[in-house]
């Protein structure tokens, strides 16, 4: 695989669902962190991810805490608002974890100033908005990653 999405309680079924579909797309493994704003099997998922999710690489974490002991010693990097870097300064590699936060609120405060070395934001050029909507964001930065590690 070469890079990982990771999800942390995500909340919007329709994203999940279209971050899956383009998990599959782009060759990335995707990484679930519970609790989820929605059932897995929640028909809004499905549709967004179509007839795809079948397909994917996908594990699911009970919880922050087990996602972090199973991958300690993994490469990351944290996607936030909070962010000082640009998302295209991220160190991409092979394997690489790309972990993004929940819809209505991000990364928690915990994992920004525990990570603030491999802290990334996307730049927004208007004041007018906090954020991008989580699938676009996603997909921003792997297919930057994709670039970067040349595939």
């Amino acid at each position: 695989m070469p890079l990982n999405i990771v999800l942390i309680e995500p909340e919007i079924p329709n994203n999940t669902g279209n971050i899956g579909r383009l998990s599959l797309g782009s060759g990335s493994h995707l990484h679930l962190v519970k609790p989820f704003g929605f059932e897995i099997d929640d028909k809004r998922l499905k549709r967004a991810g179509l007839d795809y999710w079948q397909h994917l690489e996908v594990t699911y974490y009970e919880n922050i805490e087990e996602f972090f002991a199973i991958n300690k010693d993994k490469s990351m990097a944290f996607m936030s608002s909070h962010g000082t870097k640009k998302h295209w300064d991220i160190p991409f590699e092979d394997d690489m974890f790309l972990i993004f936060g929940k819809e209505s609120a991000g990364l928690s405060k915990d994992i920004t100033e525990q990570n603030t070395d491999r802290l990334y934001k996307i730049p927004l050029y208007s004041e007018h908005i906090r954020s991008l909507n989580l699938a676009n964001a996603v997909s921003i930065v792997i297919y930057e990653g994709l670039k970067h590690i040349g595939k």
